[in-house]
């Protein structure tokens, strides 16, 4: 109800289609610093994971096709399947996340990283016969590696500051 007159002839700002836009797009400028950080570091994870998915299905198909060592082959297998669950886990995918729980904590995906890292450095060739390939490894484990412990240690970084 109104008070005498209260109200009536009051000035109302009205928002224009122009103003909103203009401060629409201001907000949508500048995107948060943080998540372009975490944007870039994921994709840098993606493709380090993948780098370990070829180093692994390299020395897999070596192993399988010269008999040498059935298990390197194997373990090469299980290698693979477990990077490619890296990549899929670094997606967010919602059928990951809601199954497999741990990986919605930097921890675990950290753990899973280190783990697949150690998996891809694990039985190299150092018979002299493919050294490429062992310096792919190489490179391919370490950057996992740096990953996975950025995970593990900037958990620990966030609890002290909050």
């Amino acid at each position: 109800m109104r008070r005498g007159g209260e109200g009536e002839n009051m000035a109302v700002p009205q928002l224009t289609s122009s103003s909103s836009t203009r401060r629409l797009s201001l907000r949508t400028t500048r995107p948060d610093p943080f998540l372009s950080l975490c944007k870039c570091f994921s994709f840098v994870v993606v493709l380090s994971a993948i780098l370990c998915i070829a180093v692994n299905v390299l020395s897999a198909i070596r192993s399988f096709k010269h008999q040498s060592d059935i298990f390197d082959g194997i373990f090469r297998c299980y290698a693979v399947f477990l990077a490619c669950f890296v990549v899929l886990a670094e997606t967010e995918w919602n059928f990951i996340i809601k199954f497999w729980k741990v990986l919605e904590y930097w921890v675990g995906r950290g753990m899973l990283q280190i783990f697949v890292a150690v998996m891809t450095r694990a039985f190299p060739d150092y018979s002299g016969e493919r050294k490429e390939l062992v310096i792919f490894q190489g490179i391919a484990c370490y950057m996992l590696l740096a990953c996975g412990s950025i995970y593990v240690v900037s958990v620990r970084l966030l609890k002290r500051t909050n």
